[in-house]
This record gives C-alpha cells, structure tokens and sequence, in this order.
C-alpha cells in the first residue's frame, strides 16, 4: 500500500480547506441540487453565521421536496471531524470524501477535502489552481481567508 501524501500535515486542521463554499440556512433542497450539478462538488455546508447546521449529500436530497430548506436533509453524525484529530487516523477511518472541522463549539472552521486518488487531501492552492482553470485564463482574483458564502438564490 503506498502512503498518503499528507503535505507534513499530522492534525485535520492543518490540512482542511480553510475557506470552503458555504450554503447559509435559508438555501432549500433544490438550491443544493443545483449546486450538485458541478461533479466536483460532494457535499454542501449549510450554516448560520458561523454554527455549521448541516452536510448535506447528494442520496440525503432523494425524495425530497425542493423547497424544504436544506439543512434538515442532512447531518452532522459522522460528517465532521475536530481541528485535532489525527490525520493518519482520520484518513484510515474516512468512509466518504469530505469531513466537516468545526471546533466544541459547532463552529465551521474548514472542509477535509480527500482527493480523488484517495491518497492524500486537497490543499486550499489545489483548489485554487482550478478556480483559475475554470475562469478560462483569467488570472488573480482575492485570496479566499474566510468560507465563502453561496448565494441561497436559484442559479
């Protein structure tokens, strides 16, 4: 088995995303549909303020009505990890691709982002590189310090 490239990161809140998309906790069930059409994304953070409510995932949306709002699809139960946790435990222990790290408080501080290779984590840089990818050569931008907020209105 070949060891995972943690990055000389040994806590999960040394290697989470720190500034993830956020829904806040108006956004409706057909809102996080909507933001499930990019294939990149795997689960939506819904929040108030800076409290995280809910990880919402694609199977939690199935059956349920577009407007029901969102945070009551999903779940904080096995979908969020502390700022201290071991990474090598972590990564062992991980049986889906994001972890939510809040501290004792239920705040939202980052996302564990596991690459598709499974072998390592998505740095703040890697998805960056693909934000400026996706602007179709379009350079720059603001640094991302803080979660950004995803619009609760229909796309």
């Amino acid at each position: 088995m070949t060891s995972p490239d943690f990055r000389g990161a040994s806590t999960a809140g040394e290697a989470m995303l720190r500034a993830p998309k956020v829904l806040d906790a108006s956004a409706t069930v057909g809102e996080v549909r909507g933001l499930f059409e990019d294939d990149h994304v795997h689960a939506a953070l819904v929040v108030s303020g800076e409290t995280l409510l809910s990880v919402v995932e694609r199977p939690d949306l199935d059956g349920l009505e577009e407007g029901l709002p969102a945070y009551r699809a999903g779940r904080l139960s096995g979908r969020v990890v502390g700022p201290d946790a071991d990474l090598h435990s972590t990564w062992l222990g991980m049986s889906r691709r994001r972890l939510a790290v809040v501290d004792r408080c239920g705040k939202l501080l980052g996302l564990l982002c596991l690459k598709r290779s499974g072998r390592g984590f998505c740095s703040d840089a890697d998805v960056a590189a693909r934000a400026r990818d996706l602007e179709s050569g379009c350079r720059g931008g603001p640094s991302r310090t803080a979660p950004v907020r995803v619009s609760a209105s229909p796309l």
